[in-house]
């Protein structure tokens, strides 16, 4: 009798128009943009994560010899370009002549190496920025992101170091250290107060979990290779994440929107 008491209560509130409470969004963030069609870390793998509908790209940010920001996962250019030998060693001319789309696919031959500056001024009032500061310094870092005026749209993942000085030099940029362990996290949560923090699958444990829901900072983790699965999403947004690295942003985006936590 209760039970339908309560249901007949839950037609007349909905019938009266009082809003329900809604779950909360989660965040699309592509890895490397849309890389699994396109080649990684390139102007179009992050206009195809756009258009499937990710909320933030994410990018490996390096130096150049002479100081330019660029684009390149690995401290190499071997993998995914025609040339060889380290980004820091390299001037920015040396790198921009090299074909960093030609491996992937005839398709792509001819794709440029593109600047941080490029992908933040591309981004700009369209998709965040998800940071991966592979070699790069706080002042440069914040000097490009307030450039193209995207301090609220851009997290800042890298070390402890990198961290404090972002936060020095700009306490809005979001800066997200790497959880690892009990002891790490609750040490950086007393001492930055992030308002997000990242997982990986090697960190991913509840214990960790529920420290930084303690703190009301975000949940960013990784749902890569074998983990990148709609059964681990859904694993991970029952678990609290509030955002999700994934090689399918497409994908990822429709499940989460069928169930109403993606707009």
């Amino acid at each position: 009798m209760h039970a339908l008491r309560l249901s007949l209560l839950m037609l007349v509130l909905a019938g009266a128009g009082v809003a329900q409470p809604e779950h909360p969004q989660i965040v699309v963030i592509s890895h490397r943009g849309e890389h699994l069609h396109h080649p990684e870390n390139t102007m179009p793998a992050f206009r195809a994560a756009f258009e499937a509908g990710a909320d933030f790209i994410e990018v490996d940010v390096r130096t150049t010899a002479d100081g330019r920001l660029v684009l390149q996962h690995d401290d190499t250019v071997d993998r995914c370009t025609n040339g060889h030998g380290k980004v820091s060693a390299m001037t920015f001319e040396e790198i921009r002549k090299l074909d960093a789309g030609g491996k992937f696919s005839a398709e792509f031959a001819g794709t440029a190496v593109p600047t941080f500056e490029e992908v933040l001024e591309f981004a700009h009032g369209k998709i965040g920025v998800y940071i991966d500061s592979k070699q790069i310094s706080a002042k440069d870092l914040v000097e490009a992101v307030g450039k193209y005026r995207m301090d609220d749209n851009v997290v800042v993942y890298g070390g402890l170091n990198l961290h404090r000085d972002v936060q020095k030099l700009n306490p809005r940029l979001k800066i997200m250290p790497e959880s690892e362990s009990v002891e790490w996290t609750t040490r950086f949560i007393a001492e930055l107060h992030p308002q997000v923090v990242a997982f990986d699958a090697h960190d991913w444990k509840d214990e960790i979990i529920a420290i930084v829901q303690a703190a009301k900072a975000g949940i960013y983790v990784d749902r890569l290779g074998a983990a990148d699965t709609p059964g681990m999403w859904l694993d991970a947004v029952r678990r609290g994440a509030t955002g999700i690295q994934t090689d399918h942003p497409a994908e990822l985006t429709r499940l989460l929107r069928e169930r109403g936590w993606h707009k």
